[in-house]
């Protein structure tokens, strides 16, 4: 009965760590398009990377295969991105970027009688 458990504990870690690791794909394949990532924010994907790290030493040591694998994908990932950030710089490739008055509509003002 145990190692049942344990495989459907694993399957269980390998889905979560699937689907959260391919998360960052459509990110990622969307910055290569484009050739743009300066709607990628530094912060977080740094402190998301340290975050992800962690996660993979703290597989290791617990000697998690789920966790060890989920987490080194999704690391190459989200190091991938910062890469891409830095390769790509941080303004926008395709087309000028406009002031705010030239976003807005302008608003109809009424002439003086």
């Amino acid at each position: 009965m145990n190692s049942v458990a344990s495989i459907s504990n694993d399957m269980l870690g390998y889905l979560a760590g699937t689907l959260t690791t391919i998360a960052f794909v459509p990110q990622l394949v969307r910055i290569v398009r484009r050739r743009s990532a300066h709607d990628i924010s530094w912060g977080m994907f740094c402190i998301l990377s340290a975050g992800v790290a962690l996660w993979l030493w703290y597989g290791i040591l617990v000697t998690s295969l789920p966790l060890i694998a989920a987490n080194f994908v999704t690391l190459l990932l989200v190091l991938a991105i910062l890469v891409l950030k830095l390769r790509y710089g941080s303004r926008p490739r395709f087309g000028k970027r406009r002031s705010q008055t030239e976003t807005e509509p302008e608003m109809e003002t009424e002439e003086p009688r």
